[in-house]
């Protein structure tokens, strides 16, 4: 079987695990978040917090309630680290540096999971469970919650209530992400990834020195990093090392796991306003682009160009042969239009085209599918921004799921399409114009260029994933990319929740002959294009400058 067959088929069966888990797994969760029920367990939690789960909140109190838990996860994570060096179970590890603590705090808080450090060399068992693990579940059922709570924008009306966060976080984690990392770890389990509480082992000798590996809760740990589209590895090395990823097959598992509830939330849209037609919509809209980053990515990257591509099947470098070029590419277009950022390849290692792909997939606002939870939530604010759209080409007020979309709406819903591109290509600037962080630069040109423009797009997104080559381990990049992250994480939820309150408070707007219909397949094209271009207009330039001169130039 030669490799692109082998990789198409890897995809057509990826294609299929998710079509069979979209309908049970989205009807689930729409079941999870319109419950009136509480789980003995869930009770317990409620108790514990002082939090009355049944108390409907308004968009303020809401978004009160996202950020001021959100705050106390960074500063726990923080003190967590840089009391490391005291803490049982450390393996002998010190504090973390001030500047690199806040980065790493910053980063699983924000469900990022940005590293500027080596995981094996740095955290101890306790930061690692306790800390990491514990964000990867909480962060992830906060962006769900986010998604939910703007669903009930548009399900609702004559009311500006929302739910209750504090319920849907915790059920977040206790119905769906919980069970679904325990099922995820024993399957990884099984196929190899190791599960203890190991010290460090001398394993040989390497270049006339000792090779040492430490174990870990690893697969537990895998688990949630991919279920939760965290992507924070265990290892430096990520999903490329043999503990975290040790087969083909859990290869594609975990790229099932990282698309899985992005994908499914589509459907619980659409069970939860009343229309899975909607669902479809959506759910069409990101599969499209998903589909077609993946089908560009393989040709760029099994694209021969001389007698070594001929020889190894395509680019092979900076991928494990374990995976080869197909399973690498659907891995790394799926980790960067999601907000995973986990990796079983180098992205720098790409071809030029190849890595601008990565790239740009991020900077599309990782919507196809998305975070959890941000992926549905980006992906409905480009619907406003689409009906919009198609409202000014007939001279009609627009409106999406029986809800006008007037001056507020779409003031908030710019905002949010633009905070992210702000961010990036700000402190994209700022950095290559001042000479100090320059010197992280492991090369010069456009790959050089890249590396930085990748970093700040990575941590303005979300992703988490690095284009490898840049040394962020410093006071600058830590605490640049460490705002970063935690701006490009909460003043999207903030719009977001705003819209959600305004959308909640209309009367719905009955359904005319001239209505835009939002279900069929002229909307998604319109919404694809809406997407495309706008993300166009947005980083041309800065892609011009870098992966596309670098790719031309090849």
């Amino acid at each position: 079987m030669g490799p692109v067959l082998a990789g198409v088929l890897q995809l057509l069966a990826l294609i299929g695990a998710l079509a069979l888990a979209y309908i049970p797994l989205g009807n689930y969760m729409a079941k999870v978040y319109s419950s009136d029920r509480h789980w003995r367990v869930e009770k317990w939690i409620y108790k514990g917090i002082g939090a009355n789960p049944d108390t409907e909140m308004r968009c303020p109190a809401y978004m009160r309630g996202v950020l001021a838990f959100s705050a106390v996860g960074v500063v726990f994570l923080y003190l967590l680290q840089r009391l490391q060096g005291v803490l049982p179970g450390s393996l002998g590890f010190k504090a973390i540096d001030p500047d690199q603590a806040f980065n790493t705090a910053a980063s699983f808080v924000t469900n990022t999971n940005w590293q500027s450090y080596y995981g094996e060399q740095a955290m101890g068992h306790v930061v690692q469970t306790a800390g990491l693990a514990v964000q990867n579940f909480v962060s992830a059922a906060v962006g769900i919650a986010v998604a939910v709570a703007l669903v009930r924008g548009f399900a609702r009306s004559r009311t500006g209530e929302l739910g209750n966060f504090w319920s849907d976080m915790v059920r977040g984690v206790t119905r769906i992400l919980l069970p679904g990392a325990f099922i995820a770890a024993i399957v990884l389990v099984a196929c190899g990834a190791i599960q203890n509480f190991s010290g460090i082992h001398e394993v040989g000798q390497f270049m006339g020195g000792s090779q040492q590996w430490n174990g870990g809760a690893v697969a537990s740990q895998e688990a949630i990093k991919e279920f939760g589209t965290n992507g924070g590895g265990y290892f430096n090395a990520n999903s490329a090392h043999p503990f975290e990823n040790p087969t083909p097959f859990t290869n594609l598992f975990e790229i099932f796991l990282l698309l899985v509830i992005p994908f499914a939330l589509t459907r619980t849209f659409g069970v939860m306003v009343g229309s899975v037609k909607q669902g479809y919509a959506i759910l069409a809209t990101m599969a499209t682009i998903w589909v077609g980053f993946v089908a560009l990515m393989m040709w760029t990257e099994f694209a021969h160009h001389g007698p070594a591509f001929d020889i190894a099947g395509g680019a092979m470098e900076g991928k494990e042969t374990r995976f080869g070029v197909g399973a690498s590419s659907i891995f790394a277009v799926s980790t960067t239009l999601t907000s995973t950022g986990a990796v079983d390849s180098f992205h720098s290692s790409f071809t030029g085209l190849g890595g601008g792909i990565t790239m740009l997939g991020m900077q599309l606002g990782e919507i196809a599918p998305g975070g959890t939870g941000s992926g549905l939530y980006g992906m409905l604010i480009m619907a406003v921004i689409a009906v919009f759209i198609a409202g000014l080409m007939v001279g009609r007020t627009p409106e999406y799921l029986g809800k006008k979309i007037g001056t507020r709406e779409i003031k908030l819903a710019a905002c949010y399409i633009l905070i992210t591109p702000a961010l990036a290509l700000v402190f994209t600037a700022a950095a290559m114009a001042l000479p100090t962080p320059g010197h992280s630069m492991t090369n010069s040109g456009a790959h050089g260029f890249s590396e930085i423009l990748y970093a700040y797009t990575s941590g303005a997104n979300n992703n988490g994933s690095a284009f490898a080559g840049l040394n962020a381990d410093t006071q600058w990049f830590n605490s640049t990319i460490g705002i970063v992250m935690i701006l490009g994480r909460f003043l999207p939820m903030v719009f977001v929740l705003a819209l959600a309150g305004s959308l909640a408070e209309q009367k719905p707007v009955p359904e005319t002959a001239g209505t835009l219909r939002t279900h069929k397949p002229l909307f998604v094209g319109l919404l694809v294009g809406a997407i495309l271009i706008i993300t166009g207009l947005t980083y041309f330039p800065a892609l011009a400058l870098g992966p596309l001169a670098e790719g031309l130039a090849s």
